[in-house]
């Protein structure tokens, strides 16, 4: 792993994923750290009536590079020696361009912070976090607000284990297991076997055949509630990170519903990794 993308609108929550990210390098091997800010100039509709002030493009950039420089130097003190920290703004919206982003600056990883609690608080902090999951291919590690750093050493991997084979991204998948080399448990919740089908069996030694070098422990609980299942599994296990795969028709269900994915994200104090299929 070479680069880590930490997107940030200044917040608090911004700066502890921030504060993440750089610690995570550090463990991971990481030698490029991107802080990044995509400001939206708004742009004025012709005989419509606005109370927004009309801002200079040029302004808003400055405000941008200024908020970046000043978040580079309050962190530079956590820098290690090996790792360069650098910053970058564009005029965009973020989830729009994220993938382009990424490419550019050879992003292996997306560190963003998620504030839950409040509907206010979610609203402004964690819509951004959940678009960009939702968007991007690129791994996103979604850092809760008062989440600190400690090393990665037992990872809770959820599954739904339908299509194992041709919605589990293997190749990303086993190199973040691999960086990580932790404790491996795969989590599969249902409530009276209704999940359960005649392809079960098949699709779970699928992806026991898939994870074999990484020797994973198979937990398969009952609990009507998804999200709360994960969740108090990696917390009374005291799991590190959890891990989920965002499927369009699985824990991304309609783009009406608040999915499974941007629940967890918001009731965990456990980091969420996500990876697309």
């Amino acid at each position: 792993m070479k680069t880590i993308l930490v997107p940030t609108d200044f917040s608090d929550t911004a700066y502890n994923a921030a504060t993440y990210a750089l610690a995570l390098a550090a463990n991971l091997g990481a030698t490029r750290i991107v802080l990044y800010h995509a400001y939206e100039l708004i742009v004025p509709i012709p005989d419509v009536p606005t109370v927004v002030p009309m801002v200079n493009p040029d302004d808003l950039r400055d405000a941008s590079l200024d908020g970046l420089e000043k978040m580079k130097k309050e962190l530079s003190a956590l820098v290690s020696s090996d790792t360069t920290l650098v910053v970058r703004a564009d005029n965009t919206l973020l989830a729009a361009t994220i993938d382009d982003v990424c490419k550019n600056e050879g992003a292996d990883l997306i560190v963003m912070g998620i504030t839950g609690g409040s509907k206010l608080e979610e609203i402004l902090v964690g819509s951004n976090t959940i678009d960009v999951v939702k968007h991007t291919q690129c791994p996103v590690l979604v850092v809760p607000g008062i989440a600190k750093y400690k090393p990665i050493k037992k990872i809770v991997f959820a599954v739904d284990l339908r299509k194992v084979a041709e919605t589990t991204p293997m190749e990303p998948l086993k190199k973040l297991l691999h960086i990580f080399n932790a404790e491996l448990h795969v989590i599969n919740i249902d409530h009276e076997s209704k999940h359960f089908s005649t392809d079960t069996p098949f699709e779970t030694l699928m992806l026991d055949t898939l994870l074999e070098d990484f020797q994973p422990v198979y937990h398969f609980i009952d609990n009507p509630n998804v999200v709360q299942g994960i969740v108090e599994f990696a917390e009374e296990n005291h799991a590190d990170l959890i891990l989920t795969i965002p499927k369009k028709h699985g824990l991304f269900e309609s783009i009406f519903k608040r999915s499974r994915t941007s629940k967890l994200a918001y009731q965990t104090h456990i980091p969420l990794l996500t990876i697309h299929e």
